[in-house]
């Protein structure tokens, strides 16, 4: 498999089947203008704080996260602008890109009523678990963290029937839910999701990484680009670690992968206890907004 034919059924799933008519929400035009900021040689923390403060409820979540007891300030930001200094452009775009995600994507179902904790703590995970390995992006790691699931809420809303396909989904453990949904859909969460990551224009490698996220065959399938398979691999660990924060129960993906992704990864028990104890703080944190 190469990417290029990643590309092709991404786009071939959103013009035909069933997912041709599905209501995929166009990026923030906040959200845009950051990315434009930020890929800039050289990005402005005045200019990011401009633009977050053009949303009060945006401005606010912001404030609210870099005085939280996580990072452990010595000082409080008062303002924006104060809080993306405390915080670091990086910082502030990967938790402004996980607040316009939860607004934009709306979830309304009582089977995902922990949905965008879930999500917020993944894409903690992803992005530390980045950090302490080397040549990873931490952003984008924390960003592939947020959009992993995002098609799920996307199918419950555009897609008849699927309320129950996630119930009975949720309810066993025999298959996967890339099995159940593509038996009842003929399409998946990760398909949509990377229908979203494209839609918004998010670098390819999340892209490829969130459509991925669940075929573990990829990691030996070196056509693959080495970061997309990282992604994929880490994902399932952050998911492990989440499973186990929340007392979710032992993941059927994790029993049946996380050896070969602890593998590729290179990483062993002892690491994952650590990274797991570190993580405890920010899991209880302010888990989205």
């Amino acid at each position: 498999m190469h990417v290029a034919d990643i590309d092709r059924e991404i786009d071939t799933a959103r013009a035909e089947g069933p997912l041709k008519d599905i209501v995929i929400q166009p990026c923030p035009a906040l959200l845009s203008d950051l990315r434009v900021e930020v890929n800039r040689e050289d990005p402005e923390p005045t200019k990011i704080a401009k633009i977050a403060s053009r949303d009060v409820a945006m401005a606010a979540a912001l404030i609210k996260v870099a005085n939280s007891p996580i990072y452990a300030r010595s000082r409080q930001a008062a303002t924006v602008a104060e809080a993306v200094a405390l915080l670091g452009i990086s910082q502030t775009v990967s938790i402004l890109t996980g607040f316009l995600l939860r607004e934009t994507i709306q979830v309304k179902s009582s089977l995902l009523e922990h949905f965008w904790e879930t999500s917020t703590r993944r894409a903690y995970a992803m992005g530390y678990i980045a950090r302490q390995m080397y040549g990873v992006n931490a952003d984008m790691a924390h960003t592939c963290g947020l959009f992993c699931n995002v098609g799920i809420p996307v199918m419950l809303q555009g897609i008849k029937g699927y309320e129950a396909t996630l119930a009975h989904s949720l309810a066993q453990v025999e298959k996967t839910s890339i099995e159940i949904e593509n038996a009842a859909h003929r399409t998946d969460h990760a398909v949509v999701g990377a229908i979203v990551a494209k839609t918004w224009r998010l670098p390819p490698t999340v892209a490829h990484a969130v459509r991925l996220h669940h075929d573990f065959t990829v990691l030996r399938d070196e056509q693959i680009p080495h970061n997309v398979r990282t992604l994929v691999a880490m994902s399932l660990l952050a998911e492990h670690m989440v499973a186990l924060h929340e007392e979710g129960g032992e993941l059927r993906e994790w029993e049946l992968h996380g050896a070969e992704c602890l593998a590729f990864l290179h990483v062993n028990a002892e690491e994952i206890q650590h990274w797991s104890d570190a993580l405890q703080e920010q899991f209880s944190g302010p888990a989205g907004f």
